[in-house]
């Protein structure tokens, strides 16, 4: 087996465009029944709030030791603020444009003894609002960088998200993409395109078996002119296409899977940072297939650092 290569990850300045968002998660102990109503009653005893959706994607950069810069939009509100607050204090490199009239996405995650009894949607849809200088944001920030990401949640930053990639391929770095909805033609000519396994049959129909599957992503990338594939897979891990070589898979690495939020954050953030690095996009999804053993262990939106990869690599 080839050996894997520890990326220096301090070496990379990653550039993540895409939609933000709030995760709110209100704990509690045991919930009980309502007097009320048939419902469950629950004393909230600690609220966090983390960064979501690309802002989840920068915390993982930044947590590697990498440099990161996020550029998004935001509504002007206390999610906004609380947003930028803590991902300037854990050095992520914030560009946000307040848009009047919107709200910022939060997602309120209600959990009993480390379950989750419910979630509530805060959002609303962009609608072109407030990304029509999107381009010239991209080209102000994307000269130092060695690597960007659009991380697509389907909020409405990424409407015109191929304008941005033929804009980001002039620099020649490789250009990520972590995709939402059904037309995959949206970011033809990415470099490398990591749906998950529901995200990749949704567009290209069901894959009954390997071969099925693996003829469907090389039809893709021939289709939509990326260099790479990674179809995240959960329990049965990863698998990376490429035009030219045999696909390569590699098994999940945790065993035991607590929480998968925010585990496509991890894996793109991970492998735009390792790709920045200088390494081979073989080691770069090795890299990010133990980050993603690694995060499904947490709870919630989390990050992994550099120490917690390089001794899960030493432990293989």
């Amino acid at each position: 087996m080839k050996k894997i290569q520890m990326p220096n990850f301090e070496q990379a300045n990653v550039l993540v465009v895409g939609d933000v968002m709030l995760d709110r998660y209100w704990h509690g102990g045991n919930a009980k029944i309502s007097k009320e109503a048939p419902v469950q009653v629950l004393n909230v005893e600690q609220i966090d709030d983390k960064p979501g959706g690309a802002g989840n994607v920068a915390l993982n950069i930044s947590s590697l030791g990498s440099k990161v810069d996020l550029v998004s939009n935001t509504g002007d509100d206390d999610s906004a603020n609380i947003l930028h607050t803590r991902l300037t204090a854990a050095k992520v490199n914030c560009h946000f444009k307040r848009v009047d009239g919107i709200k910022t996405t939060t997602k309120l995650r209600v959990l009993s003894q480390k379950q989750q009894l419910m979630r509530l949607d805060f959002e609303e849809h962009l609608h072109r609002r407030g990304i029509d200088d999107l381009p010239q944001r991209l080209k102000e920030r994307i000269s130092r960088s060695n690597a960007v990401i659009f991380s697509d949640y389907a909020k409405g930053l990424l409407e015109d998200v191929q304008t941005l990639i033929q804009v980001a391929k002039e620099y020649k770095i490789p250009v990520l993409v972590d995709p939402k909805g059904s037309d995959f033609s949206r970011y033809r000519g990415a470099t490398l395109v990591t749906p998950n396994l529901k995200e990749f049959e949704d567009v290209v129909g069901p894959c009954i078996d390997e071969h099925q599957l693996v003829e469907k992503g090389k039809k893709a990338i021939r289709e939509y002119c990326w260099e790479a594939l990674l179809v995240t897979r959960g329990e049965q891990g990863m698998t990376l296409f490429r035009a030219d070589k045999p696909e390569l898979h590699l098994p999940a690495i945790s065993r035991e899977v607590f929480d998968v939020t925010g585990a496509g954050d991890t894996v793109i953030g991970v492998l735009a940072s390792a790709l920045a690095s200088g390494s081979s996009i073989e080691d770069a999804v090795a890299i990010s297939n133990i980050a993603a053993g690694i995060v499904v262990t947490k709870l919630g939106t989390a990050t992994v650092s550099a120490h917690e990869i390089r001794r899960k690599l030493h432990s293989l």
